[in-house]
């Protein structure tokens, strides 16, 4: 199977190409680097497998949640590429990576992702691994760091712990895991056989939440918030 993964919604960038059992993966600073180093990257890796993008097999690629302007980078050159190529798309939920490459680099299978969403937030989701696949076991959602509640036993895997530290279910076993490309890749083969690919006009990003920034009242009451009180 030929495929190419790649995912924008945190401040690393992914990418990989899969040509049959060969494996060509790059990582880079993402955020707002991300439109203009994506495509160059992707165009060396073919390079570096000798592929065309019509050899491709599917597109996959992270839909969310995560930073804004990374999803609406992915799901535009999702787009675009499958457009031209005649390609189909995966989009896989960046939360499911978190929790895949959690399994690989720590052997874990039953976890709560959780990623930072700026804005004193984190995204989350519980899955556990079982019978070759991942369940979900904890809906997705969007809360405040201490809000966040954690079952006993569970561990949390991400990159939010860094942000806000005790704030996070200090109880908890925290371990780092970013949503990678190659944990797209290994995510690939079963969503793909049980029909989850969709054509370029589906290349959409996963949100839930549709505020994207403090206004300035806010930001100014969350300075006060942490400032030190005064004596009396």
């Amino acid at each position: 199977m030929n495929l190419l993964a790649f995912d924008t919604s945190t401040d690393t960038l992914f990418i990989a190409l899969q040509r049959g059992t060969a494996l060509w993966q790059h990582q880079a600073a993402g955020g707002a680097n991300s439109s203009a180093t994506l495509l160059p990257s992707i165009q060396q890796g073919l390079q570096a497998l000798d592929l065309q993008f019509a050899d491709l097999d599917a597109i996959v690629f992270g839909r969310g949640p995560g930073s804004f302007t990374g999803l609406r980078t992915a799901c535009a050159i999702a787009q675009g590429l499958a457009l031209g190529a005649g390609k189909p798309l995966l989009p896989v939920d960046t939360l499911l990576a978190v929790a895949e490459e959690a399994r690989e680099q720590h052997g874990l299978t039953d976890v709560m992702a959780v990623l930072d969403a700026r804005m004193s937030e984190v995204y989350h989701a519980g899955y556990r691994w079982a019978e070759g696949l991942w369940h979900a076991t904890h809906a997705l959602g969007l809360c405040a760091p201490e809000a966040l509640q954690v079952p006993e036993g569970l561990s949390v895997v991400g990159n939010a712990q860094a942000a806000y530290a005790e704030r996070l279910a200090p109880q908890a076993t925290h371990l780092p895991a970013l949503p990678t490309a190659t944990a797209l890749l290994r995510l690939a083969p079963r969503l793909m056989a049980d029909g989850h690919l969709v054509d370029a006009s589906y290349a959409l990003p996963l949100y839930i939440r549709d505020k994207v920034a403090l206004t300035t009242a806010e930001r100014e009451a969350a300075r006060a918030a942490s400032q030190p009180a005064p004596h009396a």
